[in-house]
């Protein structure tokens, strides 16, 4: 296959005055775009003497510069590392040293962090200053489409994984990847070049980076981009510019729900809001729904594209709460004791297709580990029932095996968001001398609720079977998180082990109780 970077200049060409990218009240034709996608690959090799292959890390918020480099990138065959700034200098230091980046372009707010992180990794910093990488390469003669190494086999993209239980590792997306996962995107959202793509959450992630902002590139829509998320900048969005699509993940969702102004927010432009995580919440998709707008949940990770299975708007009303079907793109199989999983069994989801990973960036044993006869193991459970539709259920390693029982996180975790004193909440399994393990639900107060175990417990009568209710609750102020909000499993274990460890031995709650434990 060709270099996506042609996408663009099949737009330019047919409809260079097309707005491709609307940031900051400002608007960057088709036209402009490829211009400046041919500017910024001429300086990337004969200026900074990037050659095919090598890693260009890019350290910024949302802005039309990373977009434009990530195609000028696949025209001279080189890799783009986006990297997350809302991780600390260390996490960052990691990332560029493990790719061996070459470049370490900036936006300016980061070049304190940037002349930190790479300290003797060997990346050179390069900060576009001022006005954006667009901006500065204004001058230059455009390097043209086929005058690079680019094509679609090249690998496009190490883009670093959240590293929830572990040190975070590079996975490699080829130009293919990109092209296969957008099929998948389109198919999804049936996305058209009549489309307008708000997107707000971060591209350094490829949620935002690819369940519709490339996609949308490839069809030649119009991309309402914004440096990173604010809800009430997303809400006058809504109002304002009229986008079609966006991408809100639960915490997003969250944010808007909970605004003041989201009441008379005018959500009339939107054909449908896409969403994804391990689970998301019902409560947090139904004031779409119920105000018109679908809610397609998306299932992938970081290594699959990320679009792999998702429902469509014809089936999710009638499909509510699954992940929906494979896309076209994608092959998936549940896998169970090492046979493949039947109707209405629980299996691991394994995949194959073209969007997904060639493995991890100088990771062989990580590969291997990570992928059986050519399917990526996903580390994630499912059940698929007789129509084909998947049912996502929890972590392989969330599974607490208590008495000889499968009992999965999620479950609980979804009949804890059920119960009005509880704000927020996470399930997992601690070491019990008779059963083996045993859940122990960590509980944030709602504000203003009093909350105790034997309340959050009640919770659970009629709802589930008796042997999947938590054995113990702790009360927490907050979940420990990383920075990209998922939940960090071993330092919640801790905690709740901690927890109970001092109650059993003052036969007082800590956490209720700090002084006296």
């Amino acid at each position: 296959m060709t270099s996506i970077d042609t996408w663009i200049e099949a737009h330019a060409q047919a409809s260079p005055d097309k707005a491709a990218i609307v940031f900051a009240g400002e608007t960057l034709t088709y036209g402009d775009l490829a211009g400046a996608v041919g500017r910024i690959a001429r300086h990337l090799r004969d200026n900074e003497g990037v050659l095919p292959g090598e890693r260009v890390a890019y350290l910024g918020t949302n802005a039309p510069d990373m977009l434009a480099l990530l195609f000028a990138c696949a025209r001279l065959g080189a890799i783009l590392v986006p990297l997350n700034w809302r991780l600390a200098p260390p996490e960052l230091a990691h990332a560029v040293a493990d790719c061996g980046a070459r470049l370490l372009l900036h936006h300016p707010e980061y070049a304190e962090t940037a002349a930190v992180i790479t300290g003797d990794a060997g990346a050179r910093l390069v900060d576009p200053a001022q006005g954006g990488l667009i901006a500065q390469t204004a001058g230059l003669d455009a390097l043209g489409p086929g005058s690079g190494e680019g094509h679609g086999e090249v690998p496009l993209l190490i883009v670093y994984t959240s590293g929830t239980t572990g040190r975070p590792k590079g996975a490699v997306l080829t130009q293919d990847a990109l092209a296969a996962n957008a099929d998948n995107a389109c198919h999804m959202q049936d996305i058209t070049a009549a489309d307008r793509v708000l997107t707000v959450l971060p591209m350094f992630h490829v949620g935002g980076l690819n369940i519709q902002t490339t996609p949308a590139l490839r069809e030649g829509a119009t991309v309402i981009l914004h440096d990173r998320f604010h809800p009430a900048a997303t809400l006058a969005a809504l109002r304002e510019e009229r986008p079609t699509l966006t991408v809100l993940v639960p915490a997003t969702l969250a944010a808007v729900i909970a605004h003041p102004d989201w009441s008379r927010a005018d959500l009339a432009s939107l054909r449908l809001v896409a969403t994804g995580s391990s689970d998301v919440p019902h409560s947090l998709m139904k004031p779409f729904i119920e105000r018109d707008v679908p809610v397609l949940q998306v299932y992938g990770a970081t290594e699959t594209g990320p679009v792999s299975i998702y429902q469509r708007v014809g089936d999710a009303a009638a499909e509510f709460g699954s992940i929906g079907r494979a896309g076209p793109r994608t092959r998936v199989r549940l896998m169970a004791d090492g046979r493949e999983a039947g109707t209405g069994e629980i299996g691991e989801i394994q995949l194959m297709g073209g969007n997904i990973t060639r493995g991890y960036w100088g990771r062989e044993d990580a590969t291997a580990e990570s992928f059986a006869d050519g399917w990526f193991r996903t580390g994630d459970l499912a059940m698929r029932d007789a129509d084909g539709v998947y049912w996502f259920k929890d972590r392989i390693k969330n599974v607490i095996i208590s008495g000889g029982e499968n009992i999965y996180p999620a479950e609980l975790e979804r009949v804890l968001r059920e119960i009005e004193i509880v704000g927020e909440a996470a399930v997992v399994g601690v070491a019990d001398p008779r059963w083996g393990e045993s859940p122990v639900a960590v509980v944030v107060p709602k504000a203003g609720e009093a909350v105790d175990e034997t309340g959050v417990l009640a919770g659970f009568n009629g709802r589930l079977a008796r042997y999947k209710h938590p054995k113990s609750v702790v009360m927490v102020e907050e979940l420990p998180r990383n920075a990209l909000g998922k939940i960090k499993l071993d330092m919640l274990r801790k905690i709740a082990e901690d927890a109970l460890g001092a109650r059993d031995a003052t036969g007082r709650d800590p956490v209720k109780d700090p002084k006296k434990a």
